[in-house]
């Protein structure tokens, strides 16, 4: 049975837009930041082939949040973090916190990751992907759980720093992004040029302008459907999300950018493998969003709703204890890493489970703009296809939001195969592909979530 958490309340206040024109565009917004950079010298996340912890910083690590109010109340509280992904675990725990500290009900809190390969292992995240000492266990464990109470103080500072303010969206468009299934990395800069690069790709680029009463802006919210793999040394850094945040906050002083990523999972920024192409890209994405900022924005008049479901996603036949064992024996090593795992869980008296608490997220901000959230490395057909259904120009969509426990493919990726299709899912310590179904799961959930 889908397990939900809706606000019916909020579904109510929809039927009140009309009738608070008197009110309309009354929020209040705070916002806070904190510098989430490993002090120590941790192991890194998102790329198997590193062999050794961090050993410096190019750009900071932040974690961010923008708390909005509407004048009912209501409350939704953003956070968006400079790391690869954050767990199922990490991701309750630190939303049961916000409710028993400042009444934030679960469908209130997003959070978003980045996604750059150039920040700390967190939780549980990727775990197949790594052999620690008990020296880097014990890191990793230290800095979730300080992430945590960072994290909950963060949020805290951005609700008392609430104050009135003016909330206006619109979209972008930004040419960074490359169906990297699609296009041989090597072949990129010939092929953009020719007009010949192939696959579907979403290059729109969301932003959020929050201004205060005298203009002056105080957050700028913006998303784009990219890995954050433009880098792949041992220093810390933000990417080109980070850079681009960098920018926007050098060219608007005072004002906090915070960045989340759409459905990327498929997607690449090429050419790479450089800081000087992260930096680039950085400034073509903030070139972007001040483009939009310039720009004549929809100013959001009406009330704020806000709707959390988990549905089950089912996963493919399960492996049986003896199949997982013979795993062990494997030349693979991160194959006999994920058996390892696998037979921990077993043995320890928890069966594997035949689906996954998949999470999806709605907000609603005024009558038009709707903003959906998928947890997981979703690939772009996702993104395409929910805003088609549920409206152009009006739905945006992130992904490695609330829980990011794997690839999600949509069922053409999956059919195909290959490392989003199903490859990766070793990495991510899931003891086997996806279902046929995860598509329309995902889709026919978010449906009934948005009301349509």
């Amino acid at each position: 049975m889908m397990r939900a958490v809706l606000s019916w309340a909020g579904v109510a206040a929809v039927c009140l837009f009309a009738a608070s024109d008197a009110r309309a565009g009354d929020w209040q917004a705070g916002v806070a930041t904190t510098k989430i950079t490993p002090q120590r010298p941790m192991w890194m996340s998102g790329y198997a082939s590193r062999t050794h912890p961090a050993d410096g910083v190019t750009t900071e690590l932040w974690a961010k949040a923008l708390v909005l109010e509407d004048d009912e109340g209501l409350r939704a509280a953003l956070i968006t973090l400079d790391l690869v992904g954050i767990d199922r675990d990490f991701s309750q725990a630190v939303c049961a916190a916000l409710k028993e500290k400042y009444k934030l009900e679960r469908r209130q809190v997003a959070l978003c990751t980045s996604h750059t390969h150039s920040g700390p292992v967190v939780g549980r995240v990727l775990l197949s992907m790594y052999s620690f000492d008990d020296e880097q266990r014990q890191l990793v464990a230290d800095y979730t759980a300080d992430l945590e109470n960072k994290l909950v103080a963060l949020v805290g500072e951005a609700i008392a720093n609430l104050s009135p303010a003016r909330i206006a969206w619109s979209n972008g468009h930004s040419t960074i992004a490359v169906n990297r299934r699609n296009n041989r990395e090597p072949e990129v800069p010939q092929v953009r040029e020719q007009g010949l690069l192939k696959g579907p790709v979403d290059h729109e680029v969301p932003v959020l302008s929050v201004r205060r009463l005298d203009g002056k802006l105080a957050a700028i919210v913006f998303g784009y459907a990219c890995h954050a793999t433009v880098v792949d040394f041992y220093q810390w850094s933000g990417d080109y999300p980070g850079f681009a945040q960098i920018e926007l906050e050098k060219s608007h002083p005072g004002a906090v950018a915070l960045f989340f990523a759409g459905c990327g999972g498929d997607q690449n920024p090429l050419p790479r493998r450089t800081v000087e192409y992260a930096q680039e890209y950085g400034r073509s994405l903030a070139r972007s969003v001040d483009a939009v900022l310039a720009g004549v924005m929809k100013r959001v008049e009406g009330g704020l709703v806000t709707r959390y479901v988990e549905v089950p996603l089912a996963l493919d036949t399960l492996p049986s204890r003896d199949a997982i064992a013979k795993q062990l024996e494997s030349t693979n090593k991160y194959e006999v890493s994920r058996a390892k795992l696998l037979l921990k869980q077993i043995d320890g008296g928890r069966p594997l489970s035949p689906t996954y608490p998949y999470p999806l997220q709605a907000w609603f901000l005024g009558p038009e703009l709707q903003w959906v959230t998928l947890g997981g490395e979703v690939t772009v057909d996702y993104s395409l296809r929910l805003k088609r259904e549920l409206g152009t120009g009006r739905t945006w969509v992130a992904a490695y939001t609330n829980d990011v426990m794997a690839y999600i493919p949509s069922r053409r990726v999956l059919k195909e195969g290959g490392y989003e299709g199903g490859g990766a899912m070793l990495y991510y310590g899931l003891p086997t592909v996806w279902s046929d179904a995860v598509e329309e799961t995902i889709v026919e959930g978010m449906r009934k979530l948005v009301g349509r």
